[in-house]
């Protein structure tokens, strides 16, 4: 069965950083576009960053230049640094696996979910 864990979420002050990571479990999605998206109380789903299999990135512009998605194919694991955080940056952050290995801004593109942490920044 295919599982993808997230860590990392935390509580943190404007301007700090965080990193997330996200565990795949199940299978490897070495040859699979792997995504971040995030969700905010009362707000629909939104994409945050991408990277396809062979490690293009796309980014919301949101988060440009303050976010980078990065992958270890050898560990099955994604990462998405996060920097200069900001308040309208609190949500609940979750990987994706997509089914092709080219990444995209739609959720339907992405087949395998994981449960989401949270991401909490304090003014």
């Amino acid at each position: 069965q295919v599982h993808l864990v997230e860590s990392g979420g935390d509580l943190v002050q404007v301007g700090g950083s965080l990193r997330l990571s996200c565990a795949a479990s199940g299978r490897s999605f070495a040859t699979n576009a792997m995504g971040w998206f995030r969700q905010a109380p009362g707000k629909e789903r939104e994409f945050v960053a991408g990277i396809t299999a062979s490690s293009w990135t796309l980014y919301a512009d949101s988060v440009k230049g303050r976010f980078t998605i990065s992958r270890d194919n050898g560990k099955d694991e994604v990462y998405l640094q996060m920097n200069t955080l900001r308040p309208e940056d609190t949500a609940v952050y979750y990987c994706a696996a997509s089914g092709t290995a080219e990444a995209g801004f739609a959720s339907y593109e992405y087949l395998y979910w994981g449960q989401g942490t949270q991401v909490t920044v304090s003014s």
